[in-house]
C-alpha cells in the first residue's frame, strides 16, 4: 500500500514539475528576444563614456551635442594607408544603406596623429568621405587620456625621416545609441552590411 501512495506522490511531484517549466517556457516566449547583433553588445559598458575633444572647425565636441542620431567614434589618422579609409568608407556607404535613416548616423573621427593632422587637413579628409563626418583632434596631452577612456591601442612607429613615421592602432569603431549611450564595438572589417543591420536595429 505504501508504494502505491509513494508512487502516486511522485507522479503527482513530477506534474507540478512539468507545469512549473511549462509556465516558465511560456513566459519567456512572451519576453522581448534579445537584439542579434552582428557587432559586440557592450551596453552598459563603464567606458568609452565622453569624448569632449575640439572639432576640425575648433568647437568643443561632447557625445550629447549628437543626441537623437547614432555616432560611431573611430581612432586612426589621415595617413593611414587601409584600415582608416576603408572604414570611412564603409561608414559613408551605411549612410546610403540606411536610406532615409541616412541622417541620423553620425561618423566622429579621432586623429592619433595630432602632430601632422591638423584641422584643416582633417577637415578636407573626413569630408572627402561625407560633408557631415565630425573630426576631432585631442593635444598631445589629450590623446593618451582619451585613449585610456576608450580603451584603444596607438603607437608611433618611426620611419627613415622623423616625418615619415607611421601610427599603429586600434581598427574598430564604437556605436552610441540615439541616447547617447555606448552600446556596440564594431570590428574591423564587418562591412557596411553588417553595419547598416546593427545601426537598423539601433533605431527601432
Amino acid at each position: 500500500m505504501s508504494s502505491v501512495v509513494n508512487s502516486s506522490r511522485r507522479l503527482a511531484l513530477s506534474l507540478t514539475l512539468s507545469a512549473v517549466a511549462a509556465s516558465v517556457l511560456a513566459l519567456t516566449g512572451c519576453s522581448e528576444p534579445k537584439a542579434a547583433f552582428k557587432g559586440v553588445d557592450i551596453t552598459g559598458a563603464d567606458y568609452a563614456k565622453e569624448l569632449n575633444l575640439p572639432d576640425q572647425n575648433g568647437q568643443i565636441r561632447k557625445i550629447k551635442d549628437f543626441s537623437g542620431k547614432l555616432v560611431v567614434v573611430f581612432f586612426g589618422y589621415t595617413q593611414c594607408p587601409d584600415v582608416c579609409p576603408t572604414t570611412m568608407q564603409e561608414l559613408a556607404e551605411v549612410k546610403r544603406l540606411l536610406g532615409a535613416d541616412g541622417d541620423k548616423l553620425q561618423a566622429v573621427f579621432v586623429t592619433v596623429d595630432p602632430e601632422r593632422d591638423t584641422t584643416e587637413l582633417l577637415k578636407a579628409y573626413v569630408e572627402n568621405f561625407d560633408p557631415s563626418f565630425v573630426a576631432l583632434r585631442p593635444t598631445p596631452e589629450q590623446l593618451p587620456l582619451i585613449a585610456k577612456e576608450f580603451k584603444i591601442y596607438f603607437k608611433r612607429v618611426e620611419g627613415k625621416t622623423p616625418t615619415s613615421y607611421t601610427m599603429d592602432h586600434s581598427a574598430g569603431s564604437y556605436t552610441f545609441d540615439a541616447q547617447g549611450k555606448v552600446r556596440l564595438f564594431n570590428r574591423y572589417g564587418m562591412g557596411a552590411e553588417a553595419l547598416a543591420h546593427d545601426f537598423k536595429l539601433l533605431l527601432k
